[in-house]
């Protein structure tokens, strides 16, 4: 039996959502759809997408909404995304929650919850250090993550805001052991009836 669980998981950098994301999937026997991940497969693949994606970054902008929007529904239009998905980078503004709002209810079909890993920016800025120093990281500088948090601080709270209305939003603490953090993950998720695949 496959769980049936349509997710979104959103955190400040350094906040362990890329890897609570990959755990809570496989508990769910779900795709992790992660924009980050597609646009980086693209361009090491040299895909059209890839080149294009490429020389957005390179002048230094955002991939724009549209073509984001374009690539999540082309990826949850698969087959192993029917059931289900857990979303990573995506909608990361207002304009996007409305597109996928569309996409999805034009399948009859809705978020069920929004996982916010909640992490002190303090401690988003010390692991991202940490990472920086070990794996050698030169985007990693003090000022850099300064300047991504506060991106996602701006962009990320009216989201928040507009699934709060909804009720589906779940805080949960970031901090501690890796499986501490997704036993209150799956807890709060079973808590609105989401259940494990077995």
């Amino acid at each position: 039996m496959t769980a049936s669980a349509r997710l979104l998981i959103v955190g400040p950098q350094g906040s362990g959502k890329g890897t609570q994301g990959v755990r809570i999937a496989e508990a769910f026997g779900i795709p992790v759809v992660s924009t980050g991940d597609i646009f980086r497969a693209n361009i090491k693949g040299g895909t059209e997408l890839g080149q294009q994606v490429t020389a957005i970054l390179d002048r230094g902008d955002l991939v724009p909404d549209e073509l984001t929007g374009e690539i999540v529904r082309d990826r949850l239009s698969q087959d192993d995304a029917q059931s289900g998905f857990l979303l990573d980078g995506y909608p990361r503004n207002v304009a996007q929650v409305g597109h996928l709002d569309e996409f999805l209810s034009a399948r009859g079909e809705a978020l069920d919850a929004v996982i916010l890993l909640d992490v002190p920016r303090e401690e988003s800025i010390a692991r991202l250090s940490l990472r920086a120093q070990e794996q050698g990281r030169s985007d990693d500088t003090e000022e850099a993550i300064a300047h991504r948090l506060e991106i996602y601080e701006n962009e990320t709270a009216p989201i928040l805001a507009v699934y709060g209305e909804r009720g589906i939003v779940d805080r949960i603490d970031g901090i501690g052991s890796l499986d501490e953090i997704t036993e209150r993950i799956t807890s709060v998720l079973a808590a609105r009836g989401l259940t494990l695949a077995s």
